[in-house]
């Protein structure tokens, strides 16, 4: 079979870029497919991942992303421009190859990539929550831009063959549409022995923007510095972007240089779970935090806000961790607290947080990926 995936650039270290590796691995070197990643804006950089070499690299160079510091005008102007070149580029690509199957990741060719008469399947698999775009509350033309989009989005998913979302509450959201599925991401055990509970460190790893909310995360870690009770503890989150230096700031301005730091991202994540005590998430909003459930299959407990989307579907609260209303500062402060306080109450999060595996394993997503592309080429 032949798949080609399309997607923004696989340059950074992010859960989607590991879900797409970990994914395009399976099926080049397990099922022997014929697999092609085509990406807008890679900018000529080495993928932070390392695909098979069997697997074909083609970035068409539309670089979106160049207009991201450009006023609400000039990202307007600049987008619909480049759309119309990635539509030419992709149709040519598309037209030449003759896949089987054309899996979108909900970058900008969504919106055009149906009406390709190239005869290969579409399907569009989003890695967001259905409200990704209002998460951020954007005023003015943007913010009017951002809920026509979503509305458009309940238009342009119904418009593929097969529409996949990461969790039972996103497709609730969605409603009772034809196409849709859900296929979670797997939880990959990327270390080599399992978390140690008297670790006395908690570890966040994610994007350092808007999204991951680490500044939440910040905030809350300043009511456990102040209760005097975990001074011995230290919080480590891993990830660059755009509010490195805000939240290093942050960091400095609140006295906790000391005891809070930020690390570049590693592809040997693994072994920092592994020397964590658990895991905390503050994001603001997820589609299915891979994070999440690798950290879990190492055996960390999480501790987490109530985002969407993910938690309701993967934390059993008190058993594998804690799931903390969102936004309540005190409340997450309070939640790392409880486990730092009692180890037995992390050593058995900490078993029970390893059986996510069995929900969530290689094998068992993969097996409805295949599926799923079996059943569509059938038809």
């Amino acid at each position: 079979m032949k798949i080609i995936y399309c997607t923004h650039s696989t340059y950074n270290p992010g859960g989607m870029e590991r879900v797409l590796y970990n994914k395009v691995k399976y099926l080049s070197e397990q099922m022997h497919w014929d697999v092609t990643v085509v990406t807008t804006d890679q900018h000529d950089r080495p993928s932070f991942y390392p695909f098979p070499e069997s697997v074909r690299m083609i970035d068409l160079g539309i670089n979106y992303s160049e207009d991201n510091v450009k006023g609400a005008f000039g990202k307007i102007c600049g987008y619909l421009k480049k759309r119309k070149r990635h539509r030419r580029l992709l149709e040519e690509l598309l037209t030449k190859e003759k896949a089987d199957i054309v899996v979108s990741l909900y970058p900008s060719e969504s919106s055009f990539i149906p009406d390709i008469k190239d005869g290969s399947k579409k399907v569009l698999e989003i890695h967001y929550c259905k409200f990704f775009r209002l998460q951020y509350g954007r005023k003015g033309l943007l913010g009017m831009i951002d809920r026509w989009r979503t509305w458009q989005d309940e238009r342009i998913v119904r418009r593929f063959d097969k529409f996949v979302v990461l969790t039972n509450e996103d497709r609730g959201y969605w409603g009772n549409l034809p196409n849709i599925c859900v296929i979670p991401n797997a939880a990959m055990f990327v270390a080599e022995r399992y978390a140690n509970m008297s670790a006395k460190r908690v570890i966040a790893v994610g994007r350092l923007d808007y999204q991951k909310g680490f500044d939440r995360l910040i905030k809350a870690w300043e009511i456990v510095h102040n209760s005097g009770k975990y001074n011995d503890w230290k919080l480590d989150i891993f990830g660059q972007g755009e509010w490195e230096e805000m939240l290093q700031r942050m960091i400095n301005e609140k006295g906790l240089n000391s005891s809070a730091f930020i690390n570049k991202p590693t592809k040997n994540i693994g072994e920092e779970y592994a020397d964590s005590a658990m895991l905390v998430m503050s994001s603001n909003y997820e589609g299915f935090p891979m994070v999440m459930i690798e950290a879990m299959a190492c055996g960390l407990p999480v501790v987490a806000f109530d985002f969407k989307c993910g938690p309701k579907d993967i934390i059993s609260d008190g058993e594998n961790g804690l799931i903390i209303q969102n936004g309540d500062i005190m409340a997450l402060a309070e939640g790392m607290m409880k486990l730092m306080g009692n180890t037995q109450d992390r050593k058995r999060m900490s078993q029970n947080a390893r059986k996510i595996v069995d929900t969530y394993s290689e094998k068992v997503v993969m097996d409805k990926w295949i599926g799923l592309f079996n059943n569509l080429t059938a038809k």
